[in-house]
């Protein structure tokens, strides 16, 4: 009697369908400006660097274009589109509302929320010592969401969390473009946390208005 046929187990069981990869491909590249704003991407390009056929490209793009991250045109092509300063200075906005409410409400803090911060510092100084851009967004982003999800309110961590995408590719567009930032960016985390760890409010409501109205200077080329 023939022995039974094996399982699928691993990478080639839980392989997920095209489209989703061709979605994560471009999506990641663009949050990591390896496709920066005003790349033309094509079908056959994209599918040739994920190794499927066109179709799920088109789908994937159809996506990618709902969300704001590409303009499709036909027979051209996908265009990644620029951050602009406008999107950025509403980004930041929407941030000063959420956060400043969410530091706010973190204070007196538990210690595994002071812990946690603590391990995302420590994420960060290891990324920025490594030169990982991209990385070091992601835990800079993971910092500032660990405070607003802190305050309790799932409404506004739900709207915070819509922000993902739009704070982690203007992280890396301004370190690359700013590298100090990347040191600064962590001494004021370090200053906020401070801010948290004594029970200061109001301390810790300035430092994000500190540190987030930095971005509007840099938006407007005011920062030094």
């Amino acid at each position: 009697m023939p022995a039974p046929s094996p399982t699928p187990t691993g990478a080639a069981a839980k392989r997920p369908p095209a489209a989703e990869r061709v979605y994560a491909h471009v999506k990641q590249a663009v949050l990591d400006r390896e496709y920066a704003g005003g790349t033309l991407l094509t079908e056959g390009e994209l599918a040739d660097a994920v190794g499927v056929s066109r179709t799920p490209v088109r789908e994937a793009l159809l996506k990618l274009e709902v969300e704001g991250l590409i303009k499709l045109y036909p027979k051209k092509g996908a265009l990644v589109l620029a951050v602009s300063a406008q999107e950025i200075a509403d980004v930041v906005e929407t941030r000063l509302l959420v956060e400043e409410f969410a530091v706010r409400k973190a204070v007196p803090a538990p210690p595994y929320l002071l812990a946690r911060l603590e391990e995302l510092l420590g994420e960060q100084r290891r990324h920025a010592e490594a030169g990982d851009l991209a990385a070091f967004a992601a835990s800079d982003r993971c910092f500032h969401a660990e405070i607003v999800r802190h305050a309790g309110n799932e409404i506004i961590s739900k709207l915070y969390d819509q922000l993902r995408d739009r704070q982690l590719r203007m992280g890396v567009a301004i370190m690359r473009a700013l590298p100090d930032r990347i040191t600064r960016n962590r001494e004021e985390h370090s200053e906020l946390l401070e801010f948290i760890r004594a029970g200061d409010a109001d301390g810790a409501a300035e430092c994000v208005r500190r540190h987030l109205g930095r971005v509007k200077d840099l938006v407007r080329g005011e920062e030094g």
